[in-house]
Protein backbone atom coordinates (compact mmCIF):
# COMPACT_ATOMS: atom_id res chain seq x y z
CA UNK A 1 0.00 0.00 0.00
CA UNK A 2 1.07 3.43 -0.22
CA UNK A 3 2.79 5.60 2.23
CA UNK A 4 0.82 8.21 3.91
CA UNK A 5 2.59 11.81 2.97
CA UNK A 6 2.03 14.30 5.68
CA UNK A 7 0.03 16.90 3.71
CA UNK A 8 1.00 20.06 5.78
CA UNK A 9 4.66 19.38 4.71
CA UNK A 10 3.51 18.78 1.14
CA UNK A 11 1.42 21.75 1.07
CA UNK A 12 4.77 23.85 1.74
CA UNK A 13 6.56 22.68 -1.47
CA UNK A 14 5.68 25.93 -3.69
CA UNK A 15 6.55 23.82 -6.37
CA UNK A 16 3.99 21.92 -8.08
CA UNK A 17 6.04 19.76 -10.46
CA UNK A 18 8.34 19.11 -7.59
CA UNK A 19 5.24 18.45 -4.96
CA UNK A 20 3.80 15.66 -7.93
CA UNK A 21 7.14 14.40 -8.03
CA UNK A 22 7.40 13.75 -4.16
CA UNK A 23 3.46 12.12 -4.19
CA UNK A 24 4.49 9.76 -7.16
CA UNK A 25 7.80 8.60 -5.17
CA UNK A 26 5.97 8.11 -2.47
CA UNK A 27 3.53 5.90 -3.91
CA UNK A 28 6.35 3.93 -5.52
CA UNK A 29 8.01 3.74 -2.43
CA UNK A 30 4.82 2.62 -0.18
CA UNK A 31 4.06 -0.35 -3.47
CA UNK A 32 7.60 -1.91 -3.08
CA UNK A 33 7.74 -2.42 0.70
CA UNK A 34 4.56 -4.16 0.53
CA UNK A 35 3.20 -7.67 -0.79
CA UNK A 36 1.71 -5.59 -4.10
CA UNK A 37 4.60 -5.11 -6.35
CA UNK A 38 2.90 -3.21 -9.10
CA UNK A 39 0.57 -3.83 -11.38
CA UNK A 40 0.02 -7.37 -13.57
CA UNK A 41 0.76 -6.36 -17.16
CA UNK A 42 1.09 -7.63 -20.92
CA UNK A 43 4.05 -6.75 -22.96
CA UNK A 44 3.81 -6.11 -26.64
CA UNK A 45 7.15 -4.95 -27.65
CA UNK A 46 10.63 -3.58 -25.92
CA UNK A 47 12.67 -0.38 -26.25
CA UNK A 48 16.01 0.69 -24.79
CA UNK A 49 16.75 1.29 -21.04
CA UNK A 50 16.58 4.89 -20.02
CA UNK A 51 17.95 5.97 -16.57
CA UNK A 52 14.77 6.34 -13.99
CA UNK A 53 13.29 3.02 -15.79
CA UNK A 54 12.51 0.41 -12.99
CA UNK A 55 14.77 -2.21 -13.31
CA UNK A 56 12.36 -4.80 -12.29
CA UNK A 57 11.42 -4.56 -16.15
CA UNK A 58 14.55 -5.23 -17.63
CA UNK A 59 14.84 -8.29 -20.32
CA UNK A 60 17.75 -10.32 -18.35
CA UNK A 61 17.91 -12.71 -20.81
CA UNK A 62 17.68 -10.28 -23.57
CA UNK A 63 20.52 -8.94 -21.82
CA UNK A 64 22.79 -11.83 -21.15
CA UNK A 65 22.61 -12.43 -25.11
CA UNK A 66 23.20 -9.05 -26.60
CA UNK A 67 24.68 -7.28 -23.99
CA UNK A 68 22.14 -4.91 -24.88
CA UNK A 69 19.69 -3.79 -21.75
CA UNK A 70 15.72 -3.74 -22.85
CA UNK A 71 12.93 -2.92 -20.83
CA UNK A 72 9.74 -4.78 -21.92
CA UNK A 73 7.23 -2.50 -23.45
CA UNK A 74 3.43 -2.45 -22.39
CA UNK A 75 0.86 -2.72 -24.76
CA UNK A 76 -0.66 0.88 -25.41
CA UNK A 77 2.55 2.19 -23.87
CA UNK A 78 2.37 5.69 -26.14
CA UNK A 79 -1.47 5.42 -27.12
CA UNK A 80 -3.29 6.61 -24.12
CA UNK A 81 -4.30 10.30 -24.64
CA UNK A 82 -5.46 11.94 -21.39
CA UNK A 83 -7.30 15.23 -21.11
CA UNK A 84 -7.54 16.67 -17.38
CA UNK A 85 -9.95 19.14 -16.90
CA UNK A 86 -10.35 21.05 -13.95
CA UNK A 87 -12.35 23.41 -12.34
CA UNK A 88 -11.07 26.81 -11.93
CA UNK A 89 -14.56 28.17 -10.60
CA UNK A 90 -14.12 30.56 -7.46
CA UNK A 91 -16.12 27.96 -4.89
CA UNK A 92 -12.98 26.02 -5.98
CA UNK A 93 -10.90 28.76 -3.34
CA UNK A 94 -12.56 27.33 -0.15
CA UNK A 95 -10.12 25.38 2.12
CA UNK A 96 -10.20 24.67 5.86
CA UNK A 97 -6.85 22.59 5.43
CA UNK A 98 -3.48 22.62 4.47
CA UNK A 99 -4.95 22.42 0.91
CA UNK A 100 -7.62 24.20 -0.31
CA UNK A 101 -10.09 22.89 -2.85
CA UNK A 102 -8.35 24.63 -6.07
CA UNK A 103 -4.67 23.90 -4.64
CA UNK A 104 -6.37 19.66 -4.14
CA UNK A 105 -7.37 19.77 -7.75
CA UNK A 106 -3.86 21.23 -9.15
CA UNK A 107 -2.03 18.78 -6.92
CA UNK A 108 -3.86 15.51 -7.85
CA UNK A 109 -4.10 16.93 -11.92
CA UNK A 110 -0.54 17.45 -12.00
CA UNK A 111 0.37 13.95 -10.10
CA UNK A 112 -1.60 12.05 -12.65
CA UNK A 113 -0.04 14.29 -16.06
CA UNK A 114 3.49 13.23 -14.65
CA UNK A 115 2.34 9.72 -13.62
CA UNK A 116 1.07 9.25 -16.83
CA UNK A 117 3.92 11.35 -19.10
CA UNK A 118 6.31 9.29 -17.38
CA UNK A 119 4.69 6.16 -19.04
CA UNK A 120 5.02 7.92 -22.60
CA UNK A 121 1.38 8.49 -22.90
CA UNK A 122 0.01 11.58 -24.44
CA UNK A 123 -1.43 14.47 -21.46
CA UNK A 124 -3.20 17.64 -22.08
CA UNK A 125 -4.99 20.24 -19.54
CA UNK A 126 -8.72 22.19 -19.93
CA UNK A 127 -9.32 24.62 -17.43
CA UNK A 128 -13.49 25.63 -17.15
CA UNK A 129 -15.43 28.13 -14.77
CA UNK A 130 -18.26 29.51 -16.58
CA UNK A 131 -16.75 29.07 -19.78
CA UNK A 132 -13.75 26.98 -20.63
CA UNK A 133 -10.37 29.02 -19.97
CA UNK A 134 -7.83 27.51 -21.22
CA UNK A 135 -7.32 24.25 -23.20
CA UNK A 136 -3.77 22.26 -24.31
CA UNK A 137 -3.86 19.39 -25.98
CA UNK A 138 -2.83 16.17 -24.70
CA UNK A 139 0.88 15.75 -26.04
CA UNK A 140 4.09 14.27 -25.05
CA UNK A 141 7.08 15.89 -25.98
CA UNK A 142 9.82 17.82 -24.71
CA UNK A 143 8.71 20.64 -22.43
CA UNK A 144 5.05 20.06 -22.20
CA UNK A 145 4.82 18.61 -18.58
CA UNK A 146 6.07 22.21 -17.54
CA UNK A 147 3.59 24.09 -19.88
CA UNK A 148 1.13 21.64 -18.07
CA UNK A 149 2.28 23.07 -14.86
CA UNK A 150 2.07 26.03 -15.71
CA UNK A 151 -1.16 26.28 -16.06
CA UNK A 152 -1.87 24.15 -13.17
CA UNK A 153 -0.56 26.93 -11.32
CA UNK A 154 -2.78 29.47 -12.48
CA UNK A 155 -4.80 30.87 -9.67
CA UNK A 156 -8.52 30.41 -10.03
CA UNK A 157 -10.21 33.28 -11.27
CA UNK A 158 -13.42 34.92 -9.78
CA UNK A 159 -16.62 33.04 -11.47
CA UNK A 160 -19.33 31.07 -11.40
CA UNK A 161 -19.53 27.07 -12.38
CA UNK A 162 -21.23 26.08 -16.18
CA UNK A 163 -20.24 22.42 -15.90
CA UNK A 164 -23.09 21.71 -18.58
CA UNK A 165 -21.61 24.23 -20.94
CA UNK A 166 -17.76 23.68 -19.93
CA UNK A 167 -18.29 20.18 -21.14
CA UNK A 168 -20.22 20.64 -24.13
CA UNK A 169 -17.39 22.75 -25.33
CA UNK A 170 -14.52 20.36 -24.41
CA UNK A 171 -16.69 17.72 -26.76
CA UNK A 172 -16.14 19.74 -29.58
CA UNK A 173 -12.28 20.31 -29.03
CA UNK A 174 -11.13 16.59 -28.20
CA UNK A 175 -12.56 14.61 -30.61
CA UNK A 176 -9.58 11.85 -30.24
CA UNK A 177 -11.16 8.89 -28.36
CA UNK A 178 -8.90 9.03 -24.99
CA UNK A 179 -9.69 9.14 -21.19
CA UNK A 180 -11.16 12.54 -19.65
CA UNK A 181 -10.19 13.05 -15.65
CA UNK A 182 -12.76 15.62 -14.53
CA UNK A 183 -11.74 17.24 -11.54
CA UNK A 184 -14.82 19.52 -9.96
CA UNK A 185 -16.10 20.13 -6.74
CA UNK A 186 -19.43 20.53 -8.87
CA UNK A 187 -21.18 22.65 -6.43
CA UNK A 188 -23.75 23.59 -9.53
CA UNK A 189 -26.53 22.52 -10.57
CA UNK A 190 -26.13 18.82 -12.28
CA UNK A 191 -28.97 17.25 -14.10
CA UNK A 192 -27.82 18.84 -17.41
CA UNK A 193 -24.19 17.33 -16.62
CA UNK A 194 -25.10 14.10 -16.83
CA UNK A 195 -26.52 14.20 -20.40
CA UNK A 196 -23.17 16.34 -21.37
CA UNK A 197 -21.15 13.59 -19.59
CA UNK A 198 -23.27 10.66 -21.74
CA UNK A 199 -22.22 12.68 -24.95
CA UNK A 200 -18.44 12.12 -23.90
CA UNK A 201 -19.49 8.46 -23.36
CA UNK A 202 -21.39 8.12 -26.55
CA UNK A 203 -17.90 9.64 -28.55
CA UNK A 204 -16.10 6.94 -27.17
CA UNK A 205 -13.81 8.37 -24.38
CA UNK A 206 -13.75 7.09 -20.90
CA UNK A 207 -14.57 9.27 -18.20
CA UNK A 208 -13.46 9.31 -14.73
CA UNK A 209 -14.83 12.21 -12.34
CA UNK A 210 -12.94 13.01 -9.24
CA UNK A 211 -15.39 14.71 -6.59
CA UNK A 212 -13.44 17.46 -4.70
CA UNK A 213 -14.84 18.94 -1.70
CA UNK A 214 -13.45 20.85 1.62
CA UNK A 215 -14.24 18.16 4.72
CA UNK A 216 -15.90 21.93 6.61
CA UNK A 217 -18.53 21.79 3.57
CA UNK A 218 -19.04 18.24 3.93
CA UNK A 219 -19.19 18.16 7.97
CA UNK A 220 -20.73 21.38 7.99
CA UNK A 221 -18.26 22.17 11.01
CA UNK A 222 -19.54 25.64 11.99
CA UNK A 223 -20.63 26.41 15.52
CA UNK A 224 -21.40 29.91 15.11
CA UNK A 225 -23.51 32.24 13.69
CA UNK A 226 -22.30 34.32 10.86
CA UNK A 227 -23.10 35.66 7.29
CA UNK A 228 -22.30 33.25 5.28
CA UNK A 229 -21.06 34.60 1.77
CA UNK A 230 -21.57 32.21 -1.55
CA UNK A 231 -17.96 32.84 -3.18
CA UNK A 232 -19.05 32.34 -6.87
CA UNK A 233 -22.40 34.83 -6.88
CA UNK A 234 -21.26 36.58 -3.92
CA UNK A 235 -24.53 36.79 -2.12
CA UNK A 236 -24.82 36.74 2.14
CA UNK A 237 -26.86 34.78 4.04
CA UNK A 238 -27.20 35.15 7.59
CA UNK A 239 -26.78 31.79 9.41
CA UNK A 240 -27.34 29.72 12.39
CA UNK A 241 -25.29 26.64 12.19
CA UNK A 242 -27.20 24.50 14.26
CA UNK A 243 -30.72 25.76 12.78
CA UNK A 244 -29.01 24.94 9.48
CA UNK A 245 -27.17 21.85 9.72
CA UNK A 246 -29.29 19.00 9.16
CA UNK A 247 -31.39 20.85 5.79
CA UNK A 248 -27.59 21.61 4.42
CA UNK A 249 -26.40 17.85 5.52
CA UNK A 250 -29.62 16.57 3.97
CA UNK A 251 -29.35 18.64 0.74
CA UNK A 252 -25.90 17.48 0.09
CA UNK A 253 -26.51 13.26 0.17
CA UNK A 254 -29.20 14.27 -2.37
CA UNK A 255 -26.86 15.47 -4.45
CA UNK A 256 -23.86 13.40 -3.90
CA UNK A 257 -26.27 10.39 -4.59
CA UNK A 258 -28.00 12.07 -7.64
CA UNK A 259 -24.41 12.58 -8.96
CA UNK A 260 -23.36 8.59 -8.37
CA UNK A 261 -26.08 7.57 -9.64
CA UNK A 262 -25.82 9.52 -13.02
CA UNK A 263 -22.02 8.42 -12.85
CA UNK A 264 -23.76 4.46 -12.61
CA UNK A 265 -26.26 5.20 -15.16
CA UNK A 266 -23.32 6.44 -17.96
CA UNK A 267 -20.35 4.47 -17.17
CA UNK A 268 -18.41 7.25 -15.61
CA UNK A 269 -15.59 5.98 -13.00
CA UNK A 270 -16.43 8.35 -10.01
CA UNK A 271 -13.80 9.31 -7.16
CA UNK A 272 -15.25 10.83 -3.86
CA UNK A 273 -12.03 12.70 -3.23
CA UNK A 274 -12.31 15.53 0.09
CA UNK A 275 -9.32 17.60 0.32
CA UNK A 276 -8.06 15.86 3.58
CA UNK A 277 -7.71 12.13 1.44
CA UNK A 278 -4.08 11.76 0.64
CA UNK A 279 -3.29 12.71 -2.79
CA UNK A 280 -1.29 9.59 -2.88
CA UNK A 281 -3.68 7.07 -2.07
CA UNK A 282 -6.30 9.20 -4.44
CA UNK A 283 -3.58 7.81 -7.34
CA UNK A 284 -3.46 4.29 -6.18
CA UNK A 285 -7.40 4.07 -6.21
CA UNK A 286 -7.27 5.34 -9.55
CA UNK A 287 -4.24 2.97 -10.85
CA UNK A 288 -6.09 0.04 -9.11
CA UNK A 289 -9.84 0.90 -10.76
CA UNK A 290 -8.05 1.20 -13.96
CA UNK A 291 -6.64 -1.64 -13.97
CA UNK A 292 -9.57 -4.03 -12.57
CA UNK A 293 -11.33 -2.37 -15.39
CA UNK A 294 -8.49 -3.28 -18.54
CA UNK A 295 -8.22 -7.41 -16.64
CA UNK A 296 -5.01 -6.50 -15.30
CA UNK A 297 -3.41 -4.56 -17.95
CA UNK A 298 -2.12 -1.37 -17.75
CA UNK A 299 -4.23 2.13 -16.82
Amino acid sequence: MPTTLDSTALARIRSLELRAKVIVEGLWKGMHRSPYHGFSVEFSEYRAYVQGDDPRYIDWKVLARSDRTFIKKFEDETNLRCQLVVDHSRSMSFGSGPFNKADYAATLAATLALFLMQQGDAVGVTTFGQTLQEHIPARNRPGHLRRLMLELEKPAPAGTTALDLSVSQLADLVRKRGLICLVSDLLAPVEKLERQLGLLGAMGHDVVLFHVMDRAEIDFSFDKSAHFRDVETGTERFVDPNMARETYLNRLKVHRDFIRRACERQGIEYHWTPTDTPLERVLFDFLSQRQRKKGGGRV
